[in-house]
């Protein structure tokens, strides 16, 4: 009897054992199934002009680590066509807003949209379909009713005419401030339509200088849209730019925000590079040839000040140690 109830007392001991290796194990599976991060947009196509709104949560997000999220747009060519950054809430959630098509968004079909935080990866896809953006008709006033004729009174007897009151002064009408419109007696906000986005900022730059609204940033900015992205030439430039410099600009940035001793001298370096750009003011918007040789005479300017003047300095230097030996 004895043995029967040692024997008894094992079997129930195994069996609570397997039983509790199969849960755990299920629930480590299902917390690995999530992955690191996850995101999805509102509607699965969208046209021309339509805003696209990105929801997502990272998995292993630290707020304290001051990582932001990096997201690239990808076309159905790998193309990129935008890139940007955003911070997600303390939970790790965060969600964005864009809208579809510009002249980048050039051919239909599956754009990928690539996010990455650290060394956490992951993507959404939307398709876009394309097509010219219209806004809605106006719609036409309604024609008023006629006002039905009055019928016709008996006149009544004459009254003494009384004393005439005085007229009450008008009340003045409100002044309205910046930005705003009286309508109807009232203060109204002035609608303007968003402009169109056209590609992301520089994040090394921006990073550098503390502020996408810096001076520097906005001249970057003016230059890239109103000149360089005015040709063909120049729009096929920096597509074919930004695939190479967003591959590690986002790393850059990082150690900026993390080291302020080396956005000081990230700073100090591309400060002459961005008063080189100044030359590309000087061509007409939408000139290929005057875009394309100024920007020719950047790149050879650029290429003299930070690679041609050191090695020559550098082959003095050495030059000069080896005959005073």
């Amino acid at each position: 009897m004895k043995m029967r109830l040692t024997g008894f007392l094992a079997l129930s001991l195994l069996a609570i054992s397997i039983f509790s290796y199969g849960f755990s194990g299920m629930a480590f599976a299902d917390s690995h199934n999530i992955p690191p991060i996850s995101a999805k947009t509102e509607l699965p196509s969208y046209e021309n002009g339509d805003r696209v709104k990105l929801t997502g949560s990272i998995r292993d997000y630290d707020p304290d680590s001051g990582t932001a999220l990096t997201f690239v747009i990808k076309s159905p060519d790998n193309n990129l066509v935008a890139v940007g950054q955003l911070t997600p809430k303390s939970d790790g959630t965060f969600s964005n807003s864009f809208v579809a098509g510009g002249p980048l968004w050039k051919i239909n079909g599956d754009y990928i949209i690539e996010l990455h935080y650290g060394p956490q990866d992951g993507e959404a896809k939307i398709v876009y379909t394309g097509g010219e953006f219209q806004a809605p008709p106006p719609q036409p006033e309604p024609t008023p009713k006629p006002t039905p004729e009055p019928k016709p009174t008996p006149e009544p007897e004459p009254e003494p005419e009384p004393t005439p009151e005085p007229e009450p002064e008008p009340e003045p009408e409100p002044v309205c401030g910046p930005g705003t419109e009286l309508v109807n007696g009232m203060c109204q906000v002035i609608k303007t339509e968003e402009p169109e986005e056209k590609g992301g900022g520089c994040l090394i730059a921006t990073a550098a200088f503390g502020s996408e609204l810096a001076p520097q940033i906005q001249f970057l900015r003016e230059v890239r849209d109103n000149t360089v992205m005015s040709t063909a030439s120049g729009a096929a430039f920096m597509s074919g730019f930004n695939q190479l410099y967003y591959s590690f600009s986002p790393t850059i940035a990082d150690m900026e925000r993390e080291n302020p001793m080396f956005q000081e001298a990230v700073r100090a370096f591309i400060t002459p590079m961005i008063s080189t750009l100044s030359i590309m003011t000087l061509a007409d918007d939408g000139s290929e040839v005057e875009v394309l040789g100024l920007g020719l005479s950047v790149i050879a300017l650029n290429l003299g000040m930070y690679i041609a003047a050191p090695a020559l300095i550098g082959f003095k230097v050495h030059r000069h140690f080896k005959t005073r030996n």
